[in-house]
């Protein structure tokens, strides 16, 4: 790893939401921001942009504690619990994160 990358990173995903749900006539796109820690790959926080306050909690603390490079296991929690209309668009943006954070590292070696 470059002795430059910071110990804490920032990644942003983004992907098209449904048409027929509150946060489309919000965003056209979700966003969601991760916080990792680069030697682990440990997220440290999560952020994203539904439109409702719970929502956004609900997706923080699916992601929080978990690591970015265990992208079926967190794919695994989304898909058993998260039940609401943007459930492919959040996985689709954290899928975008994770080839961020791959491409940071593989420009690395």
């Amino acid at each position: 790893m470059n002795q430059m990358l910071a110990e804490e990173i920032f990644l942003t995903g983004y992907a098209k939401l449904p048409s027929n749900i509150t946060a489309s006539k919000m965003y056209e796109v979700i966003a969601v921001g991760l916080l990792i820690k680069s030697a682990t790959g440990e997220i440290l926080e999560a952020e994203c942009t539904l439109s409702t306050a719970l929502a956004n909690k609900f997706v923080a603390r699916m992601l929080v504690g978990r690591n970015i490079n265990r992208m079926e296991e967190i794919e695994n929690v989304i898909d058993s619990s998260y039940f609401g209309s943007a459930k492919k668009a959040i996985k689709t943006a954290i899928q975008n994160c994770k080839k961020k954070f791959d491409s940071i590292f593989l420009s690395e070696e």
